[in-house]
């Protein structure tokens, strides 16, 4: 059946190129609009110099030149996206509209509402995968069951991977490109302004083309990364994570490049972790889909019964954690580098959570939210997964009773004091071996604070903290 007229709604698949709803809206219809709706529902509780806000702003600017100079345009409104939608269809005649889909709850719920409100008017809403490999229930246990274990998940997955490669095959759409609907003469993007936000500093390229050169910038040292990955003053990850997070590149690109380079014998023990990652992104999408109590519970009831730190001392430790003051230095330079960049080192996101965690006895949650507000690359299932794993409240998570020192973390991952120096300065001159427990130096810092916790002290009472789970568990 061939559509007259469609529409393409992008979210977070922000690119021109290896774009399933976009590759079958061309190939299923006669002419296709393409939209994006800051949506409101979103925006409004963000800050008004938002950096992500800043970059979708500048990827769409690239979007949009790529689908002219294939004869078509990027419609984009300022409204509720489950009310703007059906009428944008409505307004263009549309006999469908074409997403990829998200696995959040409220994106869910939202799909499911525009689509009610198109078949009402006699539409259709067409949904493809397209940010992961595997979604959903396709890789299950051997009984059929979902996996709670990132490994055998893994294992499974690259078995799927094995007998399905057409799983990676991209879905092209410049050779369609004359399905595209022309611009009027009145089109145009919107500005910042015109959205009510204000220009923000990102501290790297935005759209397809920082997206793939970032990538590029990464392959050369992809096979180091199992190691360097781990060093916060070392140039080990891909910085990729907000690229794939708004889709300014396609992940079937990069499994496919990953497995050539490990297939040629030229990934070393790098290129199998890296790729390691991105299942794991596959892994928490699927989790929050099959269990989106997550977002407020613990994925192993057993820890909601923790009893956490509450009332204005708790507040006064979490606003020293989330301002850097805290008197860890690693923890610290994290923290600010969160603050004043958008970005945090994620061996840095683990000793950070863990900090708040099991030293200052603070519910994971405050931690989510705070990273949530702050991360460029924010996707709700990695951060949530991410948070129940320091918590260990999470699948696969690490045994409660692991718990991080923030002095020996300091000192083996970043043990010339390289990244704390850049990020403060006031502990500069100490020596290499100081400056990870300053409060121990011979000569005091006076502008750095003691610190708010002892750890072996916090150690032990985390202990006694986490006894409830053995009790709820029994």
């Amino acid at each position: 059946m061939t559509l007259n007229k469609s529409l393409v709604w992008f979210r977070r698949d922000l690119r021109a190129f290896d774009h399933a709803a976009l590759h079958h809206a061309l190939t299923s219809s006669n002419s296709v609009y393409c939209a994006f709706i800051y949506d409101t529902d979103i925006l409004d509780s963000l800050p008004r110099a938002d950096r992500r806000v800043q970059f979708i702003h500048d990827s769409l600017a690239e979007l949009d030149a790529e689908l002219r100079a294939m004869g078509g345009y990027l419609i984009v409104r300022h409204a509720s996206a489950h009310e703007a939608i059906p009428a944008l269809a409505a307004e263009l005649g549309v006999d469908a509209v074409f997403v990829n889909g998200d696995y959040e709850p409220q994106a869910i719920a939202r799909d499911a509402a525009v689509a009610q409100v198109l078949e009402a008017d006699g539409r259709s809403l067409f949904s493809f995968k397209d940010q992961v490999i595997f979604e959903k229930s396709e890789v299950l246990t051997l009984q059929g069951q979902i996996f709670s274990v990132f490994t055998p998940y893994k294992n499974a997955w690259l078995k799927r991977l094995a007998a399905e490669p057409q799983a990676l095959d991209a879905f092209p759409v410049e050779p369609h490109a004359a399905k595209f609907a022309a611009a009027p003469a009145d089109a145009r993007l919107l500005t910042l302004a015109e959205i009510g936000f204000e220009p923000a500093s990102v501290p790297l390229a935005a759209g397809m083309s920082g997206a793939a050169a970032l990538f590029e910038d990464f392959l050369p040292r992809a096979p180091a990364y199992d190691e360097a990955r781990n060093y916060p003053a070392v140039k080990g990850p891909s910085y990729l994570s907000v690229h794939l997070r708004f889709g300014t590149l396609s992940i079937r690109h990069l499994v496919r490049t990953m497995q050539a380079l490990i297939g040629n014998g030229g990934g070393g023990a790098g290129a199998p972790v890296w790729l390691s990652e991105l299942i794991w992104r596959d892994f928490y999408a699927m989790i929050l889909f099959h269990h989106p109590r997550v977002t407020e519970r613990a994925f192993k009831p057993a820890y909601d019964a923790i009893e956490w730190e509450a009332g204005p001392e708790a507040e006064e430790l979490f606003a020293a954690w989330c301002e850097g003051r805290t008197g860890y230095p690693l923890v610290d330079a994290a923290m600010l580098q969160l603050n004043q960049t958008g970005y945090m080192h994620n061996r840095l996101r683990m000793v950070a959570a863990c900090f708040l965690i099991k030293d200052l006895g603070i519910d994971w949650r405050w931690g989510e939210q705070y990273f949530a507000l702050l991360l460029n690359d924010f996707d709700l299932s990695s951060n949530n997964g991410g948070w129940q794993w320091a918590s260990s409240s999470g699948c696969d998570a690490q045994p409660y009773f692991r718990i991080f020192n923030p002095i020996t973390q300091s000192e083996k991952f970043d043990a010339k004091g390289k990244f704390i120096r850049k990020y403060l300065p006031q502990l500069a001159k100490l020596s290499d071996k100081e400056i990870h427990a300053p409060w121990l130096a011979a000569t005091r810092v006076a502008n750095y604070p003691a610190p708010i916790v002892m750890h072996d002290e916090a150690r032990k009472k985390t202990l006694e903290r986490y006894a409830v789970v053995k009790v709820q568990a029994a």
